[in-house]
C-alpha cells in the first residue's frame, strides 16, 4: 500500500531570503535604513543625535511593525497598501462597460444629495466597475478577457465518514487520479448562502387541499408549519460545491517542480502573448472553450467512480452564481429569470377586448412573459 504524502498548507508562501524574511521585506527595511542614514548624514552637523532620534525612531519602529506584523495571514504593509488603494479609488462604482453617461436634466434637477454620501472631492460621480468577468456566453463559458475563459460546474457531495476504510481508500484514490490528471488551474469552491424556504412553504400550503386523503393534507400543513417555525427560529444555510475550470488563451505555460511558472516560461510569456495578439483572438478563444469542454468531460468521467456527480452550469445558472458572489446579501434572490442591466423591457399593444395585457422582457438571456391585469400593477398604469 503506498504511503500518503502530506502537502503543506502554505504552498503559496513567499520564499525567504535571509533571517526568515522575504525579498520584499528586506527591500523595505533596506530602503528605510538607507533613507534614515542618508538623512542623518546630511543633518549631523546641525542636529544632535538625540534630536534626530525623535522623528527617526518612530519611523523605524513603524517600518518594522509594517514589515513583521501580520493580520489574518497578510502582512501589515500589504494591508496598508490595500487601504490606500481603497481610499484613492472611486467609492461609487456601477456596471457600465459602455461608459458613464450623465444623468438626464429632469432627474438631476430633482435629485437630493446626502452629505454623508459625498466623497473627499465633494461629489458623487460614479465610475465604471472593472470586473474580471467580461460576460457569459450562451454555452455557459465565462469570458475573462485577456486572462482566458472559465467554466463552472456544480458537484454533489459524498459522506466520507460513513464509509468503510476500504471505501475511503477507494474514494481517495479516485480523487487522486483526477488531481494527477490536471494540467491547468482548477478551483474547488464551497459556497455558503442563506436558505429561503418561502417557496417550499407556500407550495405545501397551496397543494395541501388537493391531496387525496385528509391525513395527507393535515401532514402537509403540519410540515409547512414546522418549516415556517424552523425558518423563524434558525438562520438556515445551504452549501454548494462548485468546480471552476480556467483556460488561458494560447498554449499552456511550463511549470517548475513547485507548480509555479518556471523562469523560462515567465521570460517567454510576454512574447507568446504578443504573438497570440497578432493572430486571431477569436480562434484562440474557441480553442480555449473546446479545451474547457474536454476538461469538463474528463472531470465527469474521473469523479463519477467516487460518487461525485459533476453538472456543468448553463448561461443563466453561471450568471446567477456570479451575481450572487458580487452581491451575497441581496434582498432579492438571484435568479436567471431576472432582467439584466442591459435587457430591454417592452410591452405588447393593449387588446381592445379587455383581455389581460402581456408584458414581455427580452434580452440576451432569453424572453420571459408575464400576464398582469390593469388592477394588478401598482398604480394601475401601464409602464412605458
Amino acid at each position: 500500500m503506498p504511503q500518503p504524502v502530506r502537502i503543506p498548507a502554505d504552498v503559496d508562501r513567499e520564499d525567504t531570503v535571509l533571517a526568515n524574511l522575504t525579498a520584499r521585506q528586506l527591500l523595505i527595511l533596506a530602503v528605510t535604513g538607507i533613507v534614515l542614514y542618508g538623512t542623518w548624514t546630511a543633518v549631523r552637523d546641525v542636529l544632535p543625535l538625540a534630536v534626530f532620534a525623535v522623528p527617526a525612531v518612530p519611523v523605524a519602529v513603524a517600518t518594522v511593525l509594517l514589515v513583521l506584523g501580520r493580520r489574518d495571514g497578510i502582512s501589515l504593509d500589504r494591508l496598508a497598501l490595500a487601504a490606500v488603494r481603497q481610499r484613492m479609488s472611486p467609492h461609487y462604482q456601477v456596471s457600465a462597460p459602455e461608459g458613464i453617461h450623465p444623468a438626464p436634466a429632469w432627474l438631476a434637477d430633482r435629485a437630493t444629495l446626502n452629505p454623508q454620501d459625498l466623497n473627499a472631492k465633494g461629489d458623487t460621480a460614479p465610475a465604471a466597475l472593472a470586473l474580471p468577468a467580461k460576460g457569459v456566453t450562451e454555452t455557459g463559458v465565462v469570458d475573462l478577457g485577456t486572462d482566458g475563459v472559465a467554466a463552472l460546474a456544480v458537484c454533489s457531495t459524498v459522506n466520507f465518514s460513513l464509509r468503510t476504510p476500504t471505501e475511503q481508500e477507494s474514494l481517495v484514490a479516485a480523487f487522486g487520479r483526477y488531481l494527477h490528471s490536471l494540467t491547468a488551474p482548477v478551483q474547488v469552491l464551497v459556497r455558503t448562502e442563506r436558505l429561503d424556504l418561502t417557496g417550499q412553504i407556500s407550495e405545501l400550503r397551496e397543494q395541501a387541499p388537493s391531496l387525496p386523503h385528509p391525513a395527507l393534507e393535515e401532514a402537509a400543513r403540519e410540515h409547512a408549519d414546522y418549516l415556517a417555525q424552523l425558518d423563524a427560529q434558525s438562520d438556515l444555510l445551504r452549501r454548494q460545491v462548485l468546480l471552476v475550470l480556467r483556460e488561458p488563451l494560447g498554449a499552456q505555460r511550463a511549470v517548475d517542480g513547485l507548480g509555479g511558472p518556471s523562469p523560462l516560461a515567465a521570460f517567454t510569456h510576454r512574447r507568446r502573448l504578443r504573438d497570440a495578439a497578432q493572430s486571431s483572438v477569436e480562434a484562440a478563444r474557441r480553442a480555449a472553450e473546446a479545451r474547457l469542454v474536454q476538461r469538463l468531460d474528463e472531470a465527469v468521467d474521473l469523479l463519477s467512480p467516487s460518487g461525485i456527480v459533476v453538472t456543468p452550469l448553463d448561461a443563466g445558472q453561471a450568471t446567477a452564481v456570479l451575481a450572487a458572489a458580487c452581491n451575497p446579501d441581496s434582498l432579492v434572490p438571484v435568479s436567471s429569470h431576472l432582467a439584466g442591466a442591459d435587457d430591454v423591457i417592452t410591452t405588447a399593444p393593449a387588446p381592445d377586448d379587455g383581455a389581460p395585457r402581456v408584458f414581455e422582457r427580452s434580452g440576451t438571456s432569453g424572453r420571459e412573459t408575464h400576464h398582469h391585469t390593469e388592477d394588478e400593477r401598482p398604480g394601475g398604469r401601464e409602464p412605458r
